[in-house]
């Protein structure tokens, strides 16, 4: 079996990708409020991966196309402070060239929650699992009009950080 390379951790995505508000997350960069101006912050966290199940196409075989991982992780922010979830799920889309996963991810946050999607490529390649890029589809509470990106990076087995570029 290969090793996942979920988000959240984003995943991928999983992930996710996945996110919390500057009042919880109190060492974050905050630019300003997402809903003042047309607003734009930047938020910080870090994601440990708390639960994943793999569901194999192929069990005890080859990764194949349609391999599905679902994942949850706990979000916290640079200080350690819990702030909140991930959920999400990871489809791999291909197994050549490295292997690509689709992953959609949700964040539950204080004041919302934020959805996260996108490829992350280089899933099947030795070492830890790849950075990715993910777009912010929407949310709701403090996040409903929310758009933008989140980078992850993974920073130790089963931790990535996130880097959400949070736009209203």
């Amino acid at each position: 079996m290969r090793p996942i390379r979920a988000a959240c951790l984003g995943m991928a995505t999983a992930l996710v990708t996945l996110l919390a508000c500057a009042p919880v997350a109190a060492s974050a960069t905050d630019t300003g409020s997402a809903h003042d101006k047309g607003g734009h912050r930047v938020i910080t966290l870090i994601g440990r991966l708390a639960q994943q199940t793999r569901f194999p196409v192929n069990p005890g075989g080859a990764p194949a196309q349609g391999d599905r991982t679902v994942f949850r992780s706990v979000l916290s922010d640079e200080d350690g402070n819990e702030v909140g979830e991930t959920g999400g799920t990871c489809d791999t889309t291909r197994v050549d060239n490295g292997g690509a996963e689709m992953c959609v991810v949700t964040y539950s946050l204080p004041g919302g929650q934020l959805e996260v999607q996108g490829m992350v490529f280089g899933i099947l390649n030795p070492g830890p699992p790849p950075s990715f890029d993910n777009g912010i589809t929407g949310g709701t509470g403090e996040y409903d009009r929310a758009r933008g990106s989140v980078h992850a990076d993974t920073i130790a087995p089963g931790t990535r950080r996130f880097t959400i570029d949070l736009k209203n």
